[in-house]
Parts: C-alpha cells; structure tokens; sequence
C-alpha cells in the first residue's frame, strides 16, 4: 500500500535494491568500497532531514574512509555480525546491539569487516548543508554541493 505521494508507508528492508554504484569516491578509494553493499532506506520514504541506510560489509570491506564531518553527526547499530570501529582514538569491537555516534567535528571513524561473517548496520545521519568531509588518512577532502552531491579534492585544493 502507498500513499498519495506514491512513496510506499512500509517495506520490508531487506527488500529494498541496493545502491547502483558502491561509492562516490574517486579512486584509488573507489575500489576500497567494493565490499559495502548499502540500501539507501530514507530516500525511499522521500526523508530530507536525514538518511538511513542498510548497510552490508562482506569480509575485507570497510563502511568508507576513516573521516569526520564539519556539520553532520552520524550514528550506527550493528544488526549483525563484528566489526571493528576504527577511530582517530583507537579501534573498538563491536557486536549485535551495540550502537555508536559520531558528531560533527568529533573523533574520525570508520567500520572495518575483519572477520569471516557479513556486516549488517544501521547507519542513519543528517543532511545539514555546507557540509564538509575530511580524511585524516587520506589525501582527500570533500565538500557537500548544492545538489547534494559530494565534489571530492585532494587536501591542497586539487580537484580529482
């Protein structure tokens, strides 16, 4: 059943087709995201305000670069499987039921698949504009545009 806008009311999650296209970095990090599968569940419902994804990790596979935003906070919840949570602070387990947020300007983080097992998490974050991504590991910078798509650089300002 939908509603008058044509956005469905309920779906069941794993149902819904996952993303085209793996990553919108520009290689060499492209490839790193060949292992992330995710299932862009807010854009479904039409949510501005914020997104949620299903989010798979095979093994090997990380959730993106280590980074942080300038405006955007983020959080996880791991459904199934444990990854590693790596910070700018240290590297933290995880296991089903746990949850972690990041805000923005907080520590840089990603999710690593060090196991055998598949990843599943919520990842749900805001979508404030002017934001900004940085890498703290990588020659990278990226700057939400207006169509709300990112425009990647290196640090020194070089477009890739």
């Amino acid at each position: 059943m939908t509603s008058s806008d044509k956005a469905p009311i309920a779906v069941k999650a794993e149902a819904v087709a996952p993303r085209t296209k793996p990553s919108s970095y520009p290689e060499p990090f492209f490839s790193r995201m060949a292992r992330r599968e995710k299932r862009a569940l807010g854009d479904l419902f039409g949510l501005r305000n914020f997104g949620v994804n299903l989010t798979r990790l095979e093994p090997g596979g990380e959730s993106s670069l280590l980074h942080r935003h300038s405006r955007q906070d983020e959080f996880i919840y791991i459904l199934e499987g444990e990854p590693t949570l790596v910070t700018d602070r240290g590297e933290v387990p995880l296991r089903p039921g746990m949850c972690a947020g990041f805000p923005a300007q907080g520590i840089a983080h990603q999710l690593v698949n060090r196991t055998g097992r598949t990843v599943t998490y919520l990842e749900i974050g805001d979508r404030t504009p002017g934001d900004e991504g940085s890498y703290p590991a990588d020659d990278l910078r990226a700057a939400l545009g207006p169509d709300g798509k990112w425009v990647y650089s290196h640090k020194d300002g070089r477009p890739y």
